[in-house]
């Protein structure tokens, strides 16, 4: 009898196509859920006869409390190396195995600039003034040479944003709690205190590991540093940011706008404030969803249940 795998949240219905499921041969069965479910009740439901299952990032918590609806679960795989909405205490309690993939490209720092153009330029306005009513030219752009871009986390992603940074001219800086000054340098960028570069940057940009650190790390002290012509920048984790704090701050116009990829509640509401505010330009968390990113997610996928049903080592999360 073959295994049945869900593998929850595939919206764009690509992950059979984009890796080679035929060589778990016969022993499983992949089922493709398109729709996310928000229900914990309707997920437990649906998911009793599935020994695996798959989650993309961490679009479907998995909390100890559904760890015990799902007794046939035998072995969980996400996609990256990280995911901190599985209660990895509760898998191991309920003999459950764990398992991350690698990823691929540079995807989210490519679409925090899509981002940062887009509200320098007024894109999205320009576009639908063209395609709508005929309108040409109502915007006034900014220039990026020779702003300040202020960058909060000079990691991987980070680094690749300060980069095209000073591709463009721009006068780049850098804060996080663990970054100093020499390997700010090293990175080609000026080390700042994090209340100097609010203060002074023209666009924020937010490139932090969700934790109990920086969770809620830049609130509405920290917005109120900011100029009032300055974008936030945020494709990293939404509650990085006190939410409550930037909509207050959006809506009064204290800063000139946000690019947003990412919400504390995902899908986004049909009636939050980030739909109707005209001065945000949000994306459906799509940072790291390319091809590239994408194949070796369900590439690294099948290798790790092919790895589980022969009993060998799993990639295991960092």
């Amino acid at each position: 009898m073959k295994l049945r795998c869900a593998v929850l949240d595939d919206y764009q219905n690509v992950a059979l196509s984009l890796a080679d499921w035929s060589v778990l041969g016969d022993r499983v069965e992949p089922v493709v859920f398109r729709q996310h479910i928000e229900s914990e009740q309707e997920l437990a439901e649906r998911l009793q006869d599935f020994p695996i299952v798959v989650i993309m990032r961490e679009r479907t918590p998995f909390p100890a409390s559904l760890f015990a609806r799902l007794p046939r679960l035998k072995l969980l795989v996400t996609t990256g190396m990280r995911n901190a909405s599985v209660d990895l205490a509760a898998a191991a309690a309920h003999g459950v195995a764990v398992c991350g993939t690698g990823g691929a490209g540079a995807g989210t720092a490519e679409l925090t600039w899509a981002l940062i153009l887009g509200l320098a330029r007024s894109l999205v306005k320009e576009n639908q003034a063209l395609r709508m009513n005929g309108r040409w030219q109502g915007t006034v752009g900014a220039d990026l040479s020779g702003k300040r871009l202020g960058i909060i986390g000079l990691g991987k992603i980070g680094s690749q944003v300060a980069q095209v940074g000073r591709a463009f001219g721009m006068e780049v800086s850098a804060w996080s709690q663990n970054l100093t000054l020499e390997k700010a340098e090293q990175a080609g960028v000026r080390y700042a205190a994090k209340e100097d570069l609010l203060a002074e940057s023209d666009y924020v940009t937010v490139h932090l590991v969700l934790s109990d650190r920086t969770r809620g790390l830049i609130g509405g002290r920290e917005l109120a540093l900011l100029k009032p012509t300055a974008y936030l920048i945020n494709t990293s984790r939404a509650p990085i940011v006190d939410q409550a704090a930037l909509i207050d701050a959006l809506r009064h116009r204290r800063i000139a706008g946000a690019g947003l990829d990412v919400f504390e509640a995902e899908p986004l509401p049909d009636d939050h404030p980030y739909r109707f505010l005209p001065n945000v330009l949000a994306t459906p968390h799509i940072g790291y969803v390319t091809e590239a990113g994408y194949r070796v997610f369900f590439e690294h996928v099948v290798e790790n249940i092919g790895a589980y049903l022969a009993g060998s080592p799993i990639r295991t999360l960092s």
